[in-house]
């Protein structure tokens, strides 16, 4: 299963700036009900992989710094639907693993920025418009240098707009907590919806797989709001067959240091710090991958040399193409 093969009037929608109706939980939304109908869980648990950014240690720190912060400071101007910036962020990331944006030319990651809101606008069928994205301030970018971005941009992701996320895993995990009265349901996925946000920004999430990811935050939202089931739950969730004890230990214990560091104590009670702790009790040797750790390093290594860019170099043969 595909879920992003583009289709001739995905084409046509988006180069004619028409609005599309993208449903991060449903990710199928938008293909034909054959599609739809035929796909399964199992399917998008084996698909999930094929979304991931598979060489995360290749993006420019700084570049992706710049152009979230873009998009945060546009969400916040413009009092913006979430999912439009995680999915802008998104196209951001996706990007970024591929192409470089040259370093001399700041104006670039701008247009970058708005041209990934711009389309990620478009794919939730967002009224957001060009003039409200861009603000007053900065570099204003007409309508047709944006599409060309855009252009770019679709190209490099291979026109694959629906992206696979932890959200839409969330009915699949859901189904295993009870109480089900759909208003706790909906408080429990706003809850876990949340901390997903709070933790796009960090590269380290990039290298957990969009499953591994909701089920974490989902644990997470269930030990914060329902102590009583979270027993429960956390227990169903360890025993599906599609979950991987070690990776969902991992990736609990990076959003328990996320929390950390936003609390400013390594000891702090959240909810995701809490959580790594029960899950760290339950392996007798926890494993920690070590792309975690050579992230670390990467970014340490980048911040450093961040304070004054290296000026362009000739393009070379390797696996990533620069623009402009």
């Amino acid at each position: 299963m595909d879920a992003s093969t583009p289709k001739n009037h995905t084409f046509t929608n988006l180069l004619l700036g028409k609005r599309m109706e993208y449903d991060l939980e449903n990710t199928l939304t938008g293909c034909n009900d054959e599609q739809q109908h035929s796909g399964s869980f199992a399917e998008l648990f084996a698909a999930e992989s094929d979304h991931m950014i598979t060489s995360v240690g290749t993006i420019d720190i700084a570049a992706r710094r710049d152009a979230v912060a873009l998009v945060l400071q546009a969400q916040f101007d413009c009092n913006l639907d979430p999912s439009v910036a995680y999915l802008a962020i998104n196209y951001i990331d996706r990007f970024l693993c591929k192409r470089e944006i040259s370093q001399e030319k700041p104006w670039i990651v701008r247009l970058f920025s708005i041209s990934c809101l711009s389309l990620a606008s478009k794919m939730k069928k967002s009224r957001l418009m060009l003039a409200d994205i861009q603000g007053a301030k900065g570099i204003i970018f007409d309508g047709q240098t944006v599409r060309r971005m855009e252009l770019l941009v679709l190209g490099t992701l291979d026109w694959r707009m629906r992206p696979i996320t932890p959200f839409s895993f969330f009915r699949f995990f859901v189904s295993f907590f009870t109480p089900t009265q759909e208003p706790l349901i909906r408080a429990l996925k706003s809850h876990a919806t949340q901390i997903i946000l709070k933790t796009q920004s960090e590269m380290k999430m990039l290298t957990f797989k969009p499953s591994v990811v909701a089920a974490a935050a989902l644990l997470s939202a269930a030990y914060e709001i329902f102590p009583v089931q979270f027993p429960a739950f956390r227990a169903a969730i360890f025993s599906c067959e599609f979950v991987n004890k070690e990776k969902l230990w991992e990736c609990s214990n990076t959003m328990g240091n996320l929390a950390a560091d936003v609390c400013d104590s390594p000891t702090s009670n959240t909810p995701v710090t809490v959580l790594a702790r029960h899950c760290s009790s339950t392996e007798s040797e926890p494993v920690v991958g070590s792309s975690s750790s050579a992230i670390d390093r990467e970014v340490k290594k980048r911040r450093v040399s961040s304070g004054h860019a290296p000026p362009a170099t000739p393009a070379t043969n390797n696996d990533k193409d620069s623009i402009f």
